[in-house]
């Protein structure tokens, strides 16, 4: 029997095939990196492929997008053209969602990633993401908010308009139907 965070080894084996399509379809986001190698590390960590599987349930479309040179971790990251659809119409963590008193969005960006094993991505991360194509052309991505910002009752938020990245705030009770938030997994 399974437990919630680990895929029967059918749903495994379909994951890792989704996964290496993508890979061999957008090159350019990896370059350097062999698929045998990050297979390899994936099939060695249920966990990961659980919360992998939740980021493609979602629509998140994850992809390998370097390497952390300091551990030799694989970094994944929602690479949908636009914010993930399954994951849209949510404020920004337990605070803002607790603040709400009427229409109150279904859950939080903060909440949903805890729950999948991910994290939000934050501004240097969102930017170099930019750097390998254009995303979030028509959505936007909510991003780790810093302390200062979030103490005062904002959250930051990322899109690309203009072929220009832009960051901005909003209160982080605020949600819409064109933002999500883009996961980051470290395997």
């Amino acid at each position: 029997m399974t437990n919630k965070q680990e895929l029967p080894q059918e749903e495994q084996q379909k994951l890792l095939m989704t996964l290496k399509q993508r890979f061999d379809k957008h090159m350019n986001r990896h370059k350097g990196i062999e698929w045998a190698a990050v297979q390899a590390r994936l099939e060695k960590n249920p966990a990961a492929l659980w919360s992998l599987a939740e980021m493609e349930e979602t629509a998140g479309e994850p992809d390998v997008i370097g390497r952390d040179e300091q551990t030799g971790e694989y970094i994944f990251c929602d690479c949908s053209a636009e914010s993930p659809k399954g994951r849209r119409s949510i404020c920004y963590d337990a605070d803002a969602l607790e603040s709400r008193k009427e229409h109150k969005p279904k859950h939080s960006a903060q909440g949903m990633a805890r729950e999948m094993g991910i994290r939000l991505l934050n501004e240097a991360e969102y930017r170099d993401l930019q750097k390998l194509e254009p995303f979030d052309t028509k959505t936007s991505s909510w991003l780790e908010t810093p302390a200062e910002i979030r103490e005062r009752g904002g959250a930051i938020f990322g899109d690309r308009r203009y072929d220009t990245v832009f960051m901005y705030h909003n209160g982080a009770e605020s949600y819409y139907g064109a933002r999500a938030f883009r996961g980051l997994l470290k395997v």
